[in-house]
């Protein structure tokens, strides 16, 4: 696995832990033991930038998913194939006041951003309700099996 983590944010945080919760994330959906990854930590700006840029709305947002090769979760007899998932875009000045809102520190919202971004890069959604149900239900399972006990609660805007 491939996992890249630049941090251009000017806020320190546990890089280790982001990668292995996404190479954790990898595993679980079986995805390719090569499949690439890269998450950048983003200042505010940068963050608002993007946000206007890609999603035509204003504000900073706490993550930002772009996918590369449309890769799919796998099943443990037929991994996906080898690729690029894509980008995760995290800002961890607005993952801290999030979390701070929700009760838990800004690693475990970055935790569940990060959580959250991964499952975007595999082609899953949130515009309807079923869609979030199963993606939010993924998100819980995803994160609680990595941190051993049960998920924060989600804050995405």
């Amino acid at each position: 696995m491939s996992i890249e983590i630049n941090n251009e944010s000017g806020v320190e945080v546990r890089q280790e832990e982001l990668v292995r919760l996404i190479k954790h994330i990898l595993s679980s959906m079986h995805l390719h033991p090569q499949t690439e990854v890269s998450v950048i930590l983003a200042d505010v700006e940068t963050m608002e930038r993007l946000h206007i840029e890609w999603m035509d709305e204003p504000g900073p947002t706490d993550v930002l998913s772009f996918p590369m090769d449309e890769l799919r979760p796998g099943t443990a007899a037929m991994p996906t194939p080898e690729g690029l998932l894509g980008d995760i875009v995290l800002c961890p000045v607005v993952a801290q006041e999030q979390g701070e809102a929700a009760g838990h520190s800004m690693e475990e919202e970055l935790l569940l951003l990060s959580t959250h971004g991964m499952l975007h890069l595999m082609g899953y959604d949130h515009r309807e309700p079923e869609e979030k149900e199963e993606m939010f239900g993924i998100q819980r399972e995803l994160l609680s099996s990595f941190l051993g006990r049960e998920a924060p609660r989600e804050t995405m805007k």
